[in-house]
């Protein structure tokens, strides 16, 4: 396990049990507490492991994890899914996700989003970065190619633009999931320097970004209708289908269909006012 690894398996550890109250696993809230959450004796004994072995843990000491001492950690911590598996990822007892493919996307892949109009649809990679789109969708959000290429990214557009925060109806569910994607991928590839650089950056333009991260959200996207209200024609109701593209597992393609003949209605408005 790689010293960032053990890093980021601490602050996972750290944020988790500051996250749980004693009452939530059965234990009695004897007096004041100085810190937020379960102590980490209480851990330690809830999981069946030794305090020092545990507080090294925490500490990214580098000691041997098995499976079964971090399955015992996730039950003890109250873990769903999504964060027993990021658990598991970050104590290297999962093979991390392929790289993306170097260099330009094969052609293929744009023909394929151009003949999926009037949808708007679009290919981001696993660190959430846009690399290919078509005019339905540039028409619907915004152009990414005029966004310079280090900000186009998912992630960035959310906290960071204006017109994207405007467009999405339901913008806090919308950031937490996005959030939470990113988080989960960036402890899948702790070498990867991509997702530090774009976390860094967004921390020195958005306090908000930055008070989330902290809090350390981990989630696959579960966004099934994207909701938008847009300047020009209204409310807009999309189904969102994720694609993985079997030749280029790194890579998801996101197709988003009209919910109601309104919607379909509302988009061919926009594409006409585009021409």
């Amino acid at each position: 396990m790689t010293d960032h690894r053990k890093r980021e398996l601490g602050a996972f550890l750290r944020a988790r049990r500051e996250r749980l109250k004693p009452q939530d696993v059965g234990l009695a809230a004897n007096g004041r507490r100085r810190t937020p959450g379960l102590r980490r004796e209480e851990v330690a004994q809830l999981s069946g492991v030794g305090l020092t072995w545990y507080t090294w843990l925490e500490q990214g000491r580098d000691i041997p994890s098995s499976r079964q001492v971090i399955e015992a950690l996730a039950t003890a911590l109250r873990l769903e899914d999504d964060d027993r598996d990021h658990i598991f990822e970050l104590a290297g007892l999962r093979a991390a996700e392929p790289r993306s493919p170097d260099g330009e996307l094969p052609a293929l892949v744009q023909r394929v989003l151009d003949n999926l109009m009037p949808n708007p649809a679009y290919v981001f990679d696993q660190r959430l970065d846009i690399l290919a789109w078509n005019t339905a969708q540039a028409t619907l959000w915004l152009d990414p190619a005029k966004v310079e290429p280090a900000e186009r990214n998912l992630l960035w557009l959310i906290f960071t633009d204006p017109l994207v925060r405007s467009l999405l109806v339901d913008w806090e569910s919308s950031a937490v999931s996005v959030l939470g994607q990113f988080r989960a991928a960036a402890g899948r590839n702790i070498a990867d320097h991509r997702y530090a650089e774009i976390a860094n950056r967004l921390r020195e333009v958005s306090p908000e970004f930055g008070k989330r991260w902290d809090s350390y959200p981990v989630a696959e996207f579960n966004v099934e209708v994207n909701k938008l209200d847009h300047p020009e024609v209204g409310r807009i109701d999309l189904d969102l289908l994720h694609l993985r593209l079997v030749e280029h597992p790194t890579l998801t393609v996101v197709l988003q269909t009209p919910v109601n003949p309104v919607d379909s209605a509302r988009i061919a408005a926009l594409l006409d006012r585009g021409r």
